[in-house]
């Protein structure tokens, strides 16, 4: 099989029109003649409209490495609320394909997360997944299903946007195994290790081990945000292919659940994983604002210096209805171009650029495939359970 990054590298299909920046809604009134600029001021008011120069590398950037994003919650509001139009342009919401592809999004994980409470996980993971396949059905021309790593070059070079499922929540598993196969089946490609099983809470228990190398088999990628501590010390050092955090920012910045310390990074280049830049204003805001871009490309900054570029990608956490928190200049899922704009200002280049918008995140996939082709030959589907490796 072609190796997935020279295929990326070859690709010239046209992603959006970055040219065109959305305009960007104003809120209240600015206060009269105020002493300084807000934070927030500060944050936007630089790249409402982009230096042309900006403007032209970005857009041949994104080009070349378009967006490949880590997590976007759309399912759950199409369970709620099902009619949407996302072919041309949905207002209520803050994800749509003209705006992916204005933001240049090329790949997209479309989360299957529920609750930890949920009185039903499994029945109502396959309704999302049910949900996901209807809109990908219904948007040809503008989404591609997305289960091997060969069809995520291949949407892109058809000027499509590939769409993976996952990650599923790890009680959505139903302590089985066979519910993986079947999610798997589905198309469902990652699967999150939350502590919220009885084999996640505290480590991986023997049956924990057995979920994380049946994942390997099937290729279906491990994330680990929101595990505990010690569950991502010992998938880290059980695991045979490269590991995701799908939506962690830096807790040495800002201190959120979701959010990975720099110790628990210890060892993660060597895992060959990617920590994905959350977006989300509760785990970027510092310093007692709201999260602007400027908090975001802090975060992204950090981790680099932690892990080091080929080691950080972008998890933009759209799939929201209009209205609802989000980082200011970050609004929706056409700004990804503001961020790089941001980065660009601090003196990033374009190898670095790249890495973080489609290599690190692409790099993974392919290698989470080739572990599973390398173990298939020798490790047939694990018919063990809970109650056999587990026992109370």
């Amino acid at each position: 099989m072609a190796d997935l990054q020279d295929e990326a590298d070859d690709a010239t299909a046209a992603i959006g029109a970055l040219d065109r920046p959305t305009p960007r809604k104003r809120g209240a009134k600015p206060k009269p003649t105020p002493a300084e600029p807000t934070p927030e001021a500060e944050a936007v008011a630089p790249h409402d409209t982009l230096d042309p120069d900006v403007r032209t590398r970005i857009h041949a950037l994104l080009r070349a490495h378009p967006v490949a994003d880590g997590y976007n919650t759309l399912a759950q509001v199409l369970v709620n609320t099902p009619w949407h139009d996302l072919e041309l342009g949905e207002s209520s919401l803050d994800t749509d394909i003209p705006r992916m592809r204005h933001g240049g999004v090329g790949a997209q994980f479309w989360s299957l997360m529920v609750a930890a409470d949920c009185p039903d996980p499994v029945s109502a993971t396959l309704e999302r997944v049910d949900r996901l396949r209807t809109l990908v059905d219904a948007c040809p021309e503008g989404l591609r299903l997305a289960q091997a790593v060969g069809d995520l070059a291949d949407a892109r070079n058809h000027g499509r946007i590939a769409s993976l499922f996952g990650p599923v929540a790890a009680h959505a598993l139903g302590d089985s195994l066979g519910t993986v196969r079947a999610y798997h089946a589905l198309g469902v490609r990652a699967v999150a290790l939350t502590a919220t099983t009885s084999w996640t809470r505290a480590g991986l228990t023997r049956f924990g081990q057995e979920v994380v190398r049946e994942l390997t088999r099937l290729g279906m990628l491990i994330d680990l945000s929101g595990a505990a501590p010690e569950t991502v010390r010992q998938t880290l050092g059980c695991a045979k292919a490269p590991l995701i955090f799908t939506r962690s920012a830096a807790r040495a910045l800002t201190d959120h659940p979701l959010n990975v310390t720099d110790e628990l990074l210890d060892g993660f280049a060597e895992n060959g994983g990617v920590c994905l830049v959350s977006f989300a204003p509760a785990q970027v805001a510092r310093a007692g604002r709201p999260g602007c871009v400027l908090d975001v490309a802090d975060h992204i900054e950090h981790l680099r210096d932690v892990v080091g570029p080929g080691h950080i990608g972008l998890s933009g956490g759209y799939g929201l209805k209009a209205g609802a928190p989000r980082t200011v200049g970050l609004e929706d899922a056409s700004r990804y171009p503001v961020l790089l704009a941001e980065l660009i200002g601090r003196g990033w280049d374009d190898t670095d650029l790249a890495a973080l918008t489609w290599g690190n995140l692409a790099r993974v996939i392919r290698d989470v495939d080739f572990a599973a082709r390398a173990a298939q030959p020798r490790r047939g589907p694990s018919t063990a359970t809970i109650e056999d490796l587990d026992p109370t």
